[in-house]
Formats: structure tokens, C-alpha cells, sequence
């Protein structure tokens, strides 16, 4: 397939030995005497003809009965930041490879599934996942299907689709509503307010063609739109695709289906997570004891070492955010997943259970956790023995720290961070998962949308790296007041901002404007400034456990958006997604005086924005 200019060959798929190059492409003589099942040849054929040719490509091994099938799945639609966060190259296809017996085909044992990238050598555990999806939906066909069942359901579409024109009559009657596509579409808007807005038809052509892939059109001004059922509702990810093109067309669908929504699905029990305010942006383990077993057991834990290796910063700030959580004295409400950590001297057992909390144990693993900083200064496998021997527990706590953070944070280079915010510590947070965000830029096309800072203390943010910006309003994770209504609290001046995020430990008082100008003040004076400079390593690692943090999110301009002064409430969770974040030490503040709505501000948070998220 050929994508954004790049021609994908045989030999450059998964970097095999030579001799199974030379076996990749013989369909020739020495494969000449077996026997190759009718079906499989119409079912490759389907897939060239709903997709490209090269699409799929077949490997025979001439002396034995087995051919493989490799399914080219494009995840060009995937977002940029989707792609990265999850690791995966979106200008790459994904490759699925199936086995089956040559002469048999349905009618032989079932076949055998690989997924990989071609360039993707390492840190591909969403393939992974989508292996095991797409294994346990082969089993399952597999209870079923043969030769003879796929044959008839072909018969009835070819008595609708004749050879003399009727197919191409009939999709183009269809295609002011439902055109075939050629590659999967945006799962994009769920929302019924928007949807009438755009005049979007009842989808009954998608029942018709009796198809669980989302409908594709254009709206007046061409741009493209796409609306699959309602996730929550119907599950319409899971839905089985028609046969009716063949069983290649069928799991190339629904490898399409699942895609998007990985991040929504436990990677090992494939159930449907469960949070307050909708999925996050990466995939991961749901709390069940059996699955977080198995998790551990496939060795996706491992990935500690390489974390610290490239983003020891992120890694510092989430120990960091972890730490305020469970010293808060509303741990019991904040601390929140309690982790879910397996014994390494007894793996049947969990050390850390959410469901026997235990704050003083959990406080004295995280004591031994050694300072990132000085991970980064020696071996990481000396380092590891030496916090095994301070607390057996340390480790594998650091562990859950990183893999159970669910938002994508990058620390910016200082060529790419806001110089008015005035600290070193800046970073990229994006959370918002696939769905959200396509929702989120389509509301953006019909309203607009503009930059506005949250904030809230430290403590807090353990929580919202893994569930989400939530509302907060009159519940118990409710910690000012809701003065202005329910719904999620901004502000385009900073002050404001830095006064829900400025408070001490444990007194949780606002500060004023005045104490945060004086504060700017006093901490900005050019001793002061010499030396925090002075400081070893002050600009990569947090050197404090005094933290203040403010994020600055993208908010949509419509309506909803209730504006009392200069305190924003917005009450729809879609309609806000975290930009940036900003961590402060010792008691230093930003200054005091931003104003997100002043065109210099915004011009240079464009400038920013446009780099680091949209092409990232």
C-alpha cells in the first residue's frame, strides 16, 4: 500500500531471514502441484477490490500446506498525538498476519494471527493488544464458519452486485450517504446536540447495507464528518462486520472497528472500562485482581527502564504528583486508583490491593523509590538492586506509577516553552482519548475555542492523570465551592488560576492577588533568580517537594461556556482538553498578570500549540 509517498515491499515487512524472502513470493513452480482453495482466492479479491491490490499480499511455502495472508490495515486516520502516545507510526500500516492451510482454507485449523509494524521493532505493545482482540474474534468465527457457509453468503451479495453495472448503480445511490470507503473513517461525533445541528440523516443506510462501520459524508462545506453508533449504547466497536465480502474483508472491518478504541477496552480482558468521566488517552489494565496477574505476567511492567531512559523528567513529575497525593490528609478521597501492585516474592498475591488499602505501607515504598535524578547517573539494573534492598516494594510501585499513568506528558524543549510562565518545568499533557478529542475539534469548527488556565493543587493531579479532568462540582472531590454552578472551573487571568493551585500544604488557602504579585516579586529579584541558577540540574529535575502546578487548556467558545468575570464554568467535560502544564518550586509563581485573551498571549501560545500538538 502505498501511503504519504512511502511504497511498502515484501521484503520490508518484518525483517526476515533470506530464505523466507525468497519463499515470500513463490506462487509458481514449486507451489504449483498444491491445491489452492477457490474461497481464498475470491476472498483476496474482495480485499482488492474494496480496498487497493496491494493491500493484501500472499506468501505460499511451496512444499507445505500453509499460506500466509498479510492484511495492510492503514491507521492514517489515527491524530498525531494518538499515534505518539501510543506509540505507533500512523504513516505505517499495521500488518496482519493470518495463516491458514492452502488447500483447506475455512474448512482447516484455525488460524494463527501475528500484528506488527514493519519499522516498529520496539515498544509496540498496542500490537499486543490488538493481537489478542483479534485471536479471540478468529476463535469465535472459527466455531462457524467454513468453505461451504462463506459461499452462500457471497452467492447472496453477487445476486445484488452483477458483473453488468448493478454495483456501481447501486453505491452510487447510495453514496450521497454511505459511499464504501477505502480506508476507515473518523469515529467522531456522538453528540445528538451537534448532530442536529449539522443535519445529519438517520443512518438507516448503514442497517441497509447491513455494515458496522461508522457512515462517512460531508457536510455543505465539505468537510468530512463521520458518526458511529453510540459507543456506551451498543458497544458498535465490538459489532460483528458482514461476511457477505469474505472472511479477509470481515477482520480487516473490524480491525478497523477496534482501532480507535483500544484506549477504551482492558488490554487483557478486553471489557470496557469503567470511569466517571469517559476513557483516557492510552490503553491499559483494568482493576480486576486477574487481569492486573496477567498484565504483570506478560511483562508490559518492563518498560520502567526505558521510561527513565527518555523521559526521566515525566517520570520525576508523576513520583512527584504521587507522593502530594498520598501525603495529603485527603488521601482517602484523592489518592485515587489506589495502586494495584503484584508481590514479587509471592506473584499470586497483590502487595498494594485497592481493596485493603494501606497508606503507611504504600508511604514506605514510595520513601525508597531513589530520586530519578540519580537513576539517570548510573546503571539502571544496580539501581533496581539497591532499592530492592531498601523495599522490595519500591520498585514495582515505581513500575505501576508509569504504566498506570493515562495521559501522554512530554517535557518541552526551552525553544518550545511559553517564556512568560516563567519556570523551566513546562510540559506537553494531552489526555483527551481519540473520540473526545475528534468531538472536541468538531464543536471547535461550530463555536470555536480559546486558551484559559485550571488550577488546582499538586495533590490533585495523580488522580487527574488517570481519570480525567472531572467535575467536581458538589461532590466530595469538591474542595472550594461551586459559587458559579457546576461544572469544570478556568480562568484566563493566571492569578486566578494560581490561587486554586498556590495553596500550602494542608491549609488550603487562597492567596490574593496582591500576596502573588508581592510573591512574583520577591521571588523574580535578580539574587533571588542567581540562586535558583545555581541550583545543579535545576532546569531538568524537581529539586522540591513544595510544588504549585497550573495547566492551560484549550476551552470551546459556545454557549455552554459560562462566563462570571474572569471565573469560566464550564459545564461539559468534551469541552475542555488540557494543553500544557506548568510546575513551579519553593514557592515561586508565574506572573501574576497573564491574560490569555490578550493577542500578544495568544500568539505566542499559537505558536507554541501549533508545533507541539498538531504536528507534534
Amino acid at each position: 500500500m502505498d501511503i504519504k509517498g512511502q511504497s511498502w515491499t515484501d521484503e520490508e515487512s518484518d525483517g526476515e531471514n533470506e530464505s523466507e524472502q525468497f519463499l515470500y513470493g513463490i506462487q509458481g513452480s514449486c507451489a504449483a502441484d498444491l491445491y489452492r482453495h477457490p474461497q481464498l482466492d475470491a476472498d483476496i479479491e474482495a480485499v482488492k477490490d474494496i480496498y487497493t491490490d496491494s493491500a493484501v499480499s500472499v506468501r505460499e511455502y511451496g512444499t507445505i500446506d500453509d499460506v500466509d495472508i498479510d492484511l495492510q490495515i492503514n491507521i492514517g486516520f489515527l491524530d498525531e498525538e494518538v499515534a505518539t502516545a501510543w506509540k505507533i507510526i500512523r504513516t505505517e500500516p499495521i500488518i496482519l498476519r493470518l495463516r491458514f492451510s492452502l488447500s483447506q482454507y475455512l474448512d482447516g485449523p484455525e488460524p494463527s494471527v501475528e500484528v506488527f509494524q514493519p519499522s516498529n521493532k520496539e515498544g509496540f505493545s498496542l500490537g499486543l493488544q490488538l493481537k489478542k482482540i483479534l485471536s479471540t474474534f478468529t476463535s469465535q468465527q472459527w466455531k462457524h464458519l467454513s468453505n461451504e457457509f462463506l459461499k452462500a453468503q457471497q452467492e447472496k451479495r453477487h445476486s445484488w452486485f452483477k458483473a453488468g453495472g448493478t454495483i456501481k448503480k447501486f453505491r452510487a445511490g447510495l453514496s450521497i450517504f454511505s459511499p464504501i470507503p477505502k480506508s476507515p473513517s473518523f469515529p467522531l461525533i456522538q453528540d445528538t446536540v451537534l448532530k442536529g445541528k449539522l443535519s445529519v440523516p438517520e443512518l438507516r443506510v448503514t442497517r441497509l447495507m447491513n455494515r458496522s462501520i461508522s457512515c462517512t459524508m460531508k457536510n455543505p462545506k465539505g468537510e468530512l464528518f463521520s458518526y458511529p453508533p453510540n459507543s456506551q449504547a451498543g458497544g458498535h466497536c465490538k459489532n460483528i462486520p458482514t461476511l457477505e465480502y469474505g472472511f479477509l474483508v470481515q477482520i480487516m472491518k473490524y480491525s478497523e472497528q477496534r482501532i480507535p478504541t483500544l484506549n477504551e477496552y482492558c488490554v487483557v480482558c478486553d471489557e470496557q472500562h469503567v470511569f466517571q468521566n469517559g476513557s483516557m488517552l492510552k490503553p491499559a489494565v483494568c482493576t480486576r485482581e486477574l487481569c492486573v496477574f496477567s498484565f504483570y505476567t506478560l511483562g508490559v511492567m518492563s518498560g520502567a527502564a526505558e521510561e527513565v531512559a527518555t523521559g526521566a523528567e515525566v517520570v520525576d513529575l508523576l513520583v512527584a504528583m504521587c507522593r502530594a497525593a498520598l501525603e495529603s490528609p485527603r488521601k482517602s478521597i484523592i489518592f485515587e486508583p489506589y495502586p494495584s501492585v503484584v508481590d514479587p516474592n509471592d506473584p499470586k498475591t497483590l502487595a498494594f490491593n485497592p481493596k485493603k488499602k494501606n497508606y503507611e505501607r504504600l508511604q514506605k515504598a514510595l520513601d525508597s523509590v531513589m530520586s530519578i535524578r540519580e537513576m539517570t547517573q548510573g546503571s539502571y539494573l544496580e539501581i533496581k538492586k539497591q532499592m530492592d534492598k531498601l523495599d522490595p516494594l519500591a520498585h514495582p510501585l515505581l513500575q505501576w506509577i508509569i504504566s498506570s499513568n493515562r495521559s501522554h506528558i512530554v517535557k518541552l524543549p526551552l525553544s518550545r516553552q511559553l517564556k512568560f510562565m516563567h519556570t523551566s518545568h513546562q510540559f506537553l499533557l494531552l489526555s483527551s482519548p481519540p473520540a473526545k478529542e475528534a468531538r472536541f475539534r468538531t464543536a471547535k469548527k461550530l463555536y470555536g475555542s480559546t486558551f484559559a488556565f485550571h488550577g488546582s493543587h499538586i495533590e490533585n493531579w495523580h488522580s487527574v492523570l488517570r481519570n480525567g479532568l472531572v467535575n467536581a462540582s458538589y461532590t466530595k472531590l469538591q474542595l472550594h465551592g461551586a459559587a458559579y454552578g457546576k461544572g469544570i472551573y478556568l480562568s484566563p487571568i493566571s492569578s486566578i488560576s494560581f490561587g486554586y493551585s498556590g495553596m500550602g500544604k494542608g491549609q488550603h488557602r487562597m492567596p490574593t492577588k496582591d500576596e502573588l504579585v508581592q510573591r512574583y516579586n520577591r521571588m523574580n529579584t535578580v539574587p533571588q533568580v542567581q540562586c535558583l541558577m545555581s541550583r545543579p540540574i535545576q532546569s531538568r529535575f524537581l529539586q522540591s517537594r513544595n510544588l504549585n502546578c497550573i495547566a492551560l487548556c484549550e476551552v470551546i467558545t459556545s454557549k455552554d461556556l459560562q462566563k462570571h468575570g474572569n471565573i469560566w464554568v464550564c459545564p461539559v467535560s468534551d469541552h475542555v482538553c488540557t494543553r500544557f502544564f506548568f510546575v513551579y518550586e519553593d514557592g515561586q509563581v508565574g506572573d501574576a498578570n497573564i491574560n490569555t485573551q490578550e493577542p500578544k498571549v495568544q500568539k505566542e501560545i499559537m505558536r507554541v500549540i501549533g508545533t507541539q500538538i498538531y504536528s507534534s
